[in-house]
């Protein structure tokens, strides 16, 4: 039997591919092959964007998989919901020809199935296939919460059933959580009724999928947010994890402005000079910092959860 090979299925966005691409690298540093799956266009346009490299000591183990999203060259792939439908009704039954084609073979087949936990139908299709499956979410604990408590919030009247909010008010999810504005609930602060009921439903029915996940990990750490992951703690946190230099030149500056607005190198680093003249904001970054650090270190806190992870692939 030869070291587990994980399929990896990040949501089509380049904020959901970095963090699940940073945590491939961290699973093939103990031998695990990894299949990382992207569309054609997504991964040529983040390679052009930020100069996206899969190097260092853990590129053999990597192996990049991608797929048309079924879009044409000029449809408009940034109107509000056009990549997500398509990628909802196309990329399953892809997916799942994929694996059954590995897994017809003698070895390498695949034996767990990692994937962004807003796509609940790869956990679906890892459960039919009687394969391990993992969830993973790229943002902080909060989104996750606000979206397991999109039951209660419908019973209380505070949302309507297709997540709008009955009236503009701040509310607890729980008493140890920051309070939130009903407009500032994820799905409702989209600015796009339609992009708000896709992104609605989707939710509800991936909540629901998180039910099959046998591990439901967390970019983020206990000591972060622990009102979250105390009203949720089958949320396993094993970050933040941080974009190393085998992500080339760094992920997130090296963006050129585009029609589509993202924004220059300069733009954003004249804007964190700023935030960094600021003593009070600088005092609570290196403590936010240190944090963080100690999270991840050897005997902290994410660094033991992600052990447990590891030890759960090999079993």
């Amino acid at each position: 039997m030869g070291n587990p090979h994980i399929l990896v299925i990040p949501y089509p966005e380049q904020g959901h591919i970095i963090p699940l691409l940073e945590l491939s690298h961290c699973l093939a540093s103990y031998g695990f092959k990894i299949t990382f799956v992207n569309t054609q266009h997504n991964e040529e346009r983040i390679r052009n964007a930020s100069g996206l490299k899969v190097k260092g000591d853990t590129e053999d183990l990597i192996h990049l998989v991608s797929f048309s999203d079924g879009l044409e060259s000029g449809e408009d792939r940034f109107k509000p919901g056009k990549r997500s439908e398509t990628f909802l009704r196309l990329m399953p039954g892809k997916i799942e020809e994929f694996i059954e084609r590995i897994n017809a073979s003698d070895s390498d087949k695949i034996s767990c199935i990692l994937a962004d936990q807003t796509i609940g139908w790869a956990l679906e299709l890892a459960e039919k296939k009687g394969i391990k499956r993992a969830a993973f979410c790229s943002a902080a604990a909060a989104m996750l919460v606000q979206g397991f408590s999109i039951p209660k919030l419908i019973e209380d009247g505070i949302i309507d059933k297709e997540g709008t909010p009955v009236k503009m008010q701040t509310i607890m999810l729980s008493p140890t959580m920051p309070a939130i504005n009903t407009a500032q609930l994820v799905w409702a602060c989209l600015g796009n009724m339609n992009s708000q009921k896709l992104f609605f439903a989707l939710m509800v029915k991936n909540i629901q999928s998180m039910k099959l996940t046998e591990w439901l990990l967390c970019n983020s750490a206990y000591e972060l947010e622990p009102g979250a992951f105390n009203l949720s703690p089958h949320i396993i946190p094993i970050g933040p994890l941080v974009a190393s230099n085998r992500l080339g030149d760094s992920v997130g500056l090296g963006f050129n402005k585009d029609e589509h607005g993202i924004i220059t190198r300069g733009e954003i680093k004249n804007k964190v000079e700023q935030l960094l003249s600021n003593e009070e904001f600088k005092a609570t970054s290196l403590e936010l910092k240190e944090t963080v650090m100690n999270s991840i270190k050897e005997g902290g806190s994410s660094y033991q959860n992600f052990k447990r992870f590891i030890e759960w692939i090999k079993a």
